[in-house]
């Protein structure tokens, strides 16, 4: 009878412990979806920034400034910088040019 219940209990502690190591290793993960990780990708203007606007970048839709000069929508960017839910962007062009 006492068999059972060692096996029992020995089962729960090995699982108990596979989930609290489970939960450390999740905590230390860097996180890779702020909007930090933007910086320097491409995006798609769908409306025109002028200088404020909206851009299509990762499959979503953010709220944009032009760093330079109104651009035009259809008009590939690259995110130079964030702020709170707002991304700054300058023509792929221009960003090509200055390397």
């Amino acid at each position: 009878m006492t068999g059972p219940i060692i096996v029992a209990i020995v089962l729960a502690a090995a699982f108990v412990g596979f989930v609290v190591y489970a939960i450390v290793e999740g905590q230390k993960r860097k996180l890779s979806a702020g909007v930090e990780e933007m910086i320097g990708k491409e995006a798609v203007v769908r409306t025109t920034l002028s200088p404020k606007g909206t851009v299509l970048a990762e499959g979503e839709l953010w709220t944009a400034i032009a760093e330079d000069s109104t651009i035009e929508a259809g008009e590939e960017v690259i995110i130079t910088k964030t702020a709170g839910l707002t991304l700054w962007v300058t023509r792929k062009s221009e960003e090509k040019e200055q390397k």
